[in-house]
C-alpha cells in the first residue's frame, strides 16, 4: 500500500494545486525536493499572522502489513516528539506539527532561508583552514546538544547543514531517526528485531560501524570530519582513494592545512572506533588547544637535546675550574675519544701519537 503511494505523484500534485489549503491550513507553494523516503514541500501557514513559510515533509513508510504499519505510526509519533523537544535549540529546525493521513506521514517544520554548505562550496570553491575551523566551532554545539538528548543524527553532510541568510547561524537538518522508523520490517511478529534494522545515512559520510547498522555518537563525529574534508577540498568522500593498508580515506595530500589541524581531523576520520574521538566535548577541547598551538609552539625549544650533547655541556662546565694544562689534556682526551669512535673497524693503531 505505502510503496504504491510512494511512486504515485497524485498526492504531491494535489498539495501543489493553486488555491487549495492542505488540512485547511497550509498553502503549498512548490516541491523543494524528492528522495527515497518522501517529498518535501515549501508552504505557507495561513493560520498564523503574516502567513510564514514552513516545510512540509511527506514521508513514505516502507511497510505494507497493517500491524507493521501501526507499529511504524507509533514509532513515528515517538520520534516526532523527540524532534519537537530538540527543536528548542536555535541551530535545529523547530517542529511545528506532525500527523498521519491516508497511510502517509507528515512533518511540518520551520523553514530556514539560506544556502547549504554544499551550495556554498559550489559557488565559492573550497575553503581555507580558518573558515573550516570556524565551521566546526559553530556546528559542534548543535551536535553536542542532540547527543545529550540521546539522539544520533546519522546523516551529517554538507547538504544537511544550512547557513541561515538572516543571522548567519548554521542549522542542522534531516535527522535519520524518523526515516528509520518508517523503514521497518513487514513481519509483525518480529519483536526481537533491533531498532536499527536498515541503513540510514549517506555512503562516504557514514563510518564502518554505521554501515554495519551499529551507529554510535562517534559516527556523527566521523561524518563531521568528512564534511570538513569536503569544505577544504571541494571533493566528495567517494572521490578520495582508500589506503589499502588501513582502509581509510587517503586525504592528506588533497588538503593544505597545518600539522596540528591535520592530527585533529585524522582522529575524527579514523575508522578505528577505539582511536576516534568518543564525544563532542573531546573534539571541542582539541579544537581549542589547536587555536593556541601556534603561540605555544613559539615558546618551545624545538631542537631536542641528545644525551651526548647534554653530557658534553656538563663536562665543559666542570672544566672551567681546571688549570689551562688540565683543560688542554681534557680536550685531547675528548678528541681522541671522537676519533676512536669515527675510525673504521678495520683500522689499527692509535688515532694520533700522544
Amino acid at each position: 500500500m505505502a510503496d504504491q503511494n510512494s511512486q504515485d505523484p497524485r498526492l504531491s500534485k494535489k498539495l501543489c494545486d493553486s488555491g487549495q489549503l492542505f488540512r485547511d491550513r497550509y498553502e503549498v507553494v512548490r516541491v523543494l525536493g524528492r528522495g527515497g523516503f518522501g517529498v518535501t514541500h515549501l508552504a505557507r501557514d495561513r493560520m498564523l499572522p503574516g502567513s510564514p513559510l514552513c516545510v512540509i515533509k511527506q514521508l513514505f513508510p516502507k511497510v505494507s502489513h497493517p500491524i507493521a504499519l501501526e507499529r511504524a505510526k507509533q514509532r513515528f509519533r515517538r520520534e516526532a516528539r523527540i524532534l519537537g523537544r530538540l527543536g528548542s535549540h536555535s541551530q535545529l529546525p523547530m517542529l511545528l506539527d506532525y500527523f498521519t493521513l491516508k497511510g502517509e506521514f507528515f512533518l511540518v517544520q520551520e523553514y530556514v532561508h539560506g544556502d547549504t554548505l554544499s551550495r556554498e562550496v559550489r559557488k565559492g570553491g573550497a575553503q581555507k583552514e580558518p573558515a573550516v575551523k570556524t565551521f566546526l566551532e559553530e556546528v559542534l554545539p548543535a551536535v553536542r546538544y542532540i547527543h545529550r538528548n540521546r539522539v544520533i543524527h546519522r546523516d551529517i553532510k554538507p547538504p544537511n547543514i544550512i547557513r541561515c541568510r538572516d543571522d548567519n547561524r548554521l542549522v542542522l537538518l534531516d535527522f535519520g531517526a524518523v526515516r528509520e522508523c518508517l523503514h521497518h520490517d513487514d513481519d509483525p511478529g518480529d519483536h526481537a528485531a533491533s531498532p536499527t534494522t536498515h541503513f540510514v545515512g549517506t555512503m562516504g559520510f557514514a563510518p564502518p560501524e554505521q554501515l554495519a547498522l551499529r551507529p554510535t555518537y562517534s559516527s556523527d563525529i566521523y561524518a563531521l570530519g568528512v564534511t570538513c574534508l569536503y569544505l577544504l577540498s571541494g571533493k566528495s568522500p567517494l572521490e578520495f582513494d582508500i589506503n589499502p593498508n588501513t582502509q581509510e580515506l587517503d586525504w592528506q595530500r588533497s588538503v593544505n592545512i597545518s600539522r596540528p589541524f591535520e592530527r585533529l581531523l585524522a582522529k575524527m576520520l579514523t575508522t578505528d572506533l577505539s582511536e576516534r574521538f568518543k564525544r563532542i566535548d573531546e573534539v571541542q577541547r582539541a579544537l581549542q588547544l589547536d587555536a593556541h598551538y601556534s603561540n605555544l609552539e613559539q615558546c618551545l625549544n624545538r631542537v631536542p637535546k641528545t644525551a651526548e650533547t647534554s653530557t658534553s655541556n656538563n663536562v665543559i662546565e666542570l672544566e672551567q675550574n681546571l688549570s689551562p694544562i688540565q683543560r688542554r689534556a681534557a680536550a685531547i682526551r675528548r678528541l681522541r675519544k671522537r676519533q676512536l669512535k669515527d675510525r673504521p673497524s678495520s683500522s689499527t693503531g692509535p688515532a694520533f701519537p700522544l
